[in-house]
């Protein structure tokens, strides 16, 4: 059997023979190499090998047909469809199942007309739209391309938010088109909303009752062993966070800046958590007390009262203030606040036809907006149940390890406002703001591989990072001085105003001055009468953005997805077009192969 190696699970190696000098060499060779192209050379690698070993085959690892093995394929923006695609294999290891775990993006895709057992975790984005890295192959089956696959058995489970429209759509599209191509279900569609664990054990072990018969009956004995039976293979994690202490918690804008934004250092000493730049920080949230107050004021609950939910009982306090979340709103509440009220025009916003206004109703409001404006009588199990559980909450590492040692920092933008007559608040942003230094915070690591500096450190690289979006890119420039690599380096950074929201200008000045970065290009929407943004900023440097692109550099983006990631998408396209003498077809055609060769790489929530 194998171990999962950079989430694929792959047979277990002697230690590799090669000096740093042969490493750096076969790094550099396969740079910018596609996924499929990869492969090829993985595979003429073993057929040299086993040449060099006089054709002497059980010498080497040889892999396991596919009719008997598994093969289990992920997409995944914000690493949930990644984290319950991993337990599947690791079960589908202890079950003594063959198995193969993949990224999309890392799928050979000519590979699927030779698959016998598949199954698919993908998460759907927006409005519609895959996750980054399995844009190539969900647009390669749905496409015309596609082979047909009378042999394939497979199983599709969708994740997504049940507050959009377009709920899980791309895991139903895989489903009907896989299907469609000749392929039969040995599970029937699995979709998962924001509680995955939920629907992801009680479906995946009927999926695994199917492909567990059908894989012995190819000859390959297997053991059931429960999803929730399967141990993580960190020491810490998301469910088992680290207590890590706060080094230092301090205000990076102006006092006069609309927003408060904070640098934090958190240690990490002894947990043995490792991380590396472009990684989030999973951060366990508590809703804040004065919040749980207003719940309970406006609902007229005791929140010392036994609420028994699921098994468990606990102070409906300690419900809304640790199990449950009250600062974001979703369709299930909504539609639970509709039928509890009894009111019609709440209703009528939950329709398709209302999408915009639903939308609308997402951005400005939190549930206890509702609260106020639709009373209704709620007895407490059933406002438990209405609502979701508390999630965690995940930030862009802001620093490398090379620089800090057992640290790891964050920029938090706090969410603290009022409107509609009442304060508002975040619930990780408000504990993160109020925990000062030696106070401690339940973390986790959430690796993030499609976010990653480029292993060539001779490479250009592009950041594109607006607001608290430019945490991760202090990272990778803090990574690159330690570990001298010799690329250029250039920002873009905006916010509103130069003088009180210029997150880290002390740094980026010293990493001008020392040649850690080459250039920054600066937008600060609300300095002028125009309001200009980092889109505007790369159409003005467009030439020679255009010229750093065809001399091989990468370009990240980190930010809101909403707005900003999509006009600056439009912006890179543009830029491409009209330097690149190119149309705008054959533009999005270029950046799309961008994407998939790990050249354009998007980090947005």
């Amino acid at each position: 059997m194998g171990v999962i190696v950079n989430s694929v699970v792959v047979p277990s190696l002697p230690a590799t023979g090669l000096d740093a000098e042969k490493l750096a060499q076969l790094t550099r060779g396969l740079e910018g190499l596609t996924a499929a192209q990869l492969y090829w050379v993985a595979a003429w690698s073993a057929a040299q090998a086993v040449q060099a070993l006089g054709g002497v085959a059980s010498a080497v690892a040889v892999p396991v047909r596919s009719a008997e093995r598994l093969t289990i394929l992920y997409g995944s923006q914000t690493g949930n469809a990644k984290r319950i695609a991993e337990k599947l294999a690791r079960r589908s290891e202890a079950a003594g199942l063959p198995v193969r775990l993949l990224r999309a993006d890392a799928y050979p895709q000519r590979e699927l007309v030779q698959e016998r057992h598949l199954l698919v975790v993908i998460s759907t984005q927006g409005d519609g739209e895959p996750p980054d890295d399995a844009r190539g192959l969900f647009e390669f089956i749905v496409g015309k391309r596609a082979p047909k696959l009378p042999a394939l058995r497979f199983a599709v489970l969708g994740l997504g938010d049940s507050s959009y429209p377009q709920f899980c759509e791309i895991g139903r599209q895989l489903d009907a088109r896989l299907a469609e191509l000749g392929g039969s279900r040995f599970a029937e569609l699995g979709e998962a909303d924001v509680e995955v664990e939920l629907v992801a054990e009680p479906w995946s072990e009927r999926a695994f009752d199917q492909v567990g018969e059908l894989l012995k009956q190819a000859g390959s004995p297997a053991r059931v062993v429960p999803l929730h039976a399967v141990p993580s293979r960190n020491s810490h994690s998301r469910e088992q966070p680290f207590a890590a202490s706060v080094l230092a918690n301090q205000r990076i804008v102006a006092r006069d800046s609309e927003r408060d934004v904070r640098h934090i250092e958190l240690s990490l000493e002894g947990s043995g958590l490792r991380y590396e730049p472009g990684d989030a920080l999973g951060v366990w949230p508590c809703n804040p007390s004065a919040l749980v107050d207003q719940w309970l004021a406006a609902l007229q609950l005791d929140g010392t009262r036994e609420v028994t939910h699921q098994g468990r009982s606990l102070p409906l306090r300690r419900w809304l203030t640790r199990e449950r979340e009250i600062t974001r709103l979703n369709r299930p509440f909504i539609a639970a606040l509709a039928a509890a009220s009894g009111d019609e025009a709440l209703q009528r916003t939950l329709q398709p036809e209302q999408s915009a206004e639903f939308a609308a109703l997402l951005a400005d409001d939190q549930p206890i907006d509702l609260l106020h404006r639709h009373p209704a009588t709620w007895q407490p199990e059933e406002l438990v149940a209405a609502l979701r559980p508390l999630s965690p909450r995940l930030y862009s590492i802001a620093s490398s390890s090379k620089a800090v040692g057992e640290e790891v920092h964050l920029t938090v933008a706090i969410v603290d406002y009022q409107a509609h007559g009442s304060a508002h608040w975040g619930a990780a942003s408000s504990l993160l703001a109020a925990t000062d230094e030696d106070g401690k915070l339940p973390v986790f690591i959430e690796s993030n591989e499609r976010f990653r500096l480029p292993a060539d450190g001779s490479r250009d690289i592009i950041m594109i990072g607006p607001g608290t979006g430019v945490a991760p890119f202090r990272a990778f420039v803090q990574e690159r001085r330690e570990s001298g690599a010799s690329g250029r380096n250039w920002l873009f950074f905006g916010n509103r105003h130069f003088g009180s929201d210029f997150l880290y200008q002390v740094e980026w000045q010293q990493a001008l001055k020392d040649g850690a970065l080459h250039r920054i290009d600066l937008a600060f929407s609300r300095d002028t009468a125009l309001k200009t943004y980092v889109q505007d900023r790369l159409r003005e440097h467009g030439a020679e953005l255009y010229a750093w692109l065809k001399g091989g550099a990468h370009v990240y983006v980190c930010g809101d997805s909403t707005h900003m990631a999509r006009d600056v998408h439009v912006a890179l396209i543009d830029v491409i077009a009209t330097h690149g003498d190119r149309s705008a077809d054959e533009a999005k055609a270029w950046l799309g192969e961008l994407l998939q060769q790990g050249r354009y790489a998007r980090d947005v929530y």
